[in-house]
């Protein structure tokens, strides 16, 4: 079986305040061209289809359009989860009609994972897809009322507990949406267009969790990878949302899964219009560059101050999203290291230091659970549509 593993697409994404869903319309027109190209079995989208809950109208309307081109136009099923950006909710509204069509959208966990198993048939026998969508710990707690459930690793437990033991005959593929590592230790995130999914450590899920399926197809973190065994992988977003994701080579997997549920996987590239990148440059020099369209980040080596410099860098670079200059001279010891210690820090930990730099103490432990829940909530869009 052939399944084309896509995930991140963050449709209606707007970086520095430039929209840029034109950018995602001209990636998505290669997918779906790769799509009818190659023929595959199956679509995977594994989460955070929109970058928001309440996506803009052209983001609806883009998804619409490429949703139906692979599932009507080419007879490609599809199959997508809600991810920590998507509205469960509103993502999963009329989805028991769409399946009609081959589209299967799953926005939130079941008790004992009732209708979230896809099966396909190939012709070595039939594949199983459990579509495991985000869900905060609460959620899972409160789903299945087992109040032990307090990290994302035990809701991920749970949930995959609840399928039951699988046929061994049967080849199993899971489709999750989570920040997975190799044992469930702390990694930093490959992006910072990615908020954290919990306060304190407790969003990290250890990919054994996924020893018993063959393939599992990860959304959330954005660059390409494997993590724990080859076989439980992210496919990383279709295009750059950030700066810091530079460096980063964009695509989609192609896994073919033979009849013993061995695999091999295979990444084709997908291409931007407009990169987005980093220019470092004197102003002198920058102003001598051929124009170019890219969404630019510029760092100024100039010394001196330089008067308008974003308008003299949008007469090379129209599309420029940031200007800073270069501090070159060398900054006391003990400056660079509070600035470095301060990056380091999560929210909770800032909020402590800023604490004690006002007050001249610690905060007391009522204090810091206030301030842990207030940024549990935030994460998790208690107070948007769910």
């Amino acid at each position: 079986m052939k399944i084309f593993h896509t995930a991140d697409w963050h449709l209606g994404k707007v970086l520095q305040g430039v929209s840029l869903i034109e950018e995602q319309r001209y990636v998505l027109e290669q997918f779906i061209e790769a799509v009818k190209k190659e023929q595959p079995d199956v679509v995977i989208i594994a989460g955070d289809l929109y970058d928001r809950s309440v996506p803009p109208a052209e983001a609806v309307s883009l998804l619409d359009e490429v949703l139906w081109k692979i599932t009507v136009d080419n007879h490609t099923p599809v199959l997508a989860i809600a991810g920590n950006h998507d509205s469960p909710a509103r993502l999963q509204f009329g989805s028991r009609l769409m399946q009609a069509n081959g589209l299967h959208l799953i926005g939130k966990p079941t008790e004992k994972g009732e209708g979230t198993t896809v099966e396909l048939t190939d012709e070595f026998g039939p594949v199983q897809f459990h579509l495991i969508p985000f869900a905060d710990p609460s959620v899972v707690r409160n789903l299945t009322q087992d109040e032990s459930i307090d990290s994302h690793h035990r809701a991920m437990q749970s949930i995959i507990s609840s399928y039951g033991e699988f046929q061994t005959t049967t080849r199993q593929v899971a489709i999750a949406h989570a920040f997975v590592t190799a044992m469930g230790e702390a990694e930093e995130n490959t992006s910072d267009s990615e908020r954290p999914l919990a306060i304190g450590g407790a969003e990290y899920v250890a990919a054994d969790l996924f020893k018993n399926f063959h393939y599992t197809a990860l959304g959330h973190l954005h660059q390409a990878h494997f993590t724990g065994t080859e076989q439980v992988r992210y496919s990383g977003s279709p295009m750059k949302y950030s700066i810091s994701e530079e460096h980063h080579q964009k695509g989609f997997l192609v896994i073919n899964l033979d009849g013993a549920g061995k695999t091999t996987i295979e990444k084709r590239p997908l291409v931007q219009k407009r990169d987005i990148r980093t220019v470092t440059a004197f102003m002198e020099d920058l102003l001598k560059n051929e124009p170019n369209e890219d969404y630019v980040f510029v760092k100024l080596l100039d010394e001196a101050p330089v008067l308008f410099p974003m308008e003299k860098v949008r007469s090379v670079y129209p599309n420029a999203m940031h200007v800073e200059r270069v501090i070159n001279r060398k900054l006391p010891e003990q400056t660079v290291s509070k600035v470095s210690t301060i990056e380091r820090l999560d929210d909770q930990a800032l909020f402590k230091s800023f604490y004690e730099e006002v007050t001249g103490m610690p905060p007391d432990e009522e204090t810091e659970t206030i301030v842990r829940d207030v940024l549990q909530e935030l994460l998790t869009g208690k107070e948007e549509f769910q």
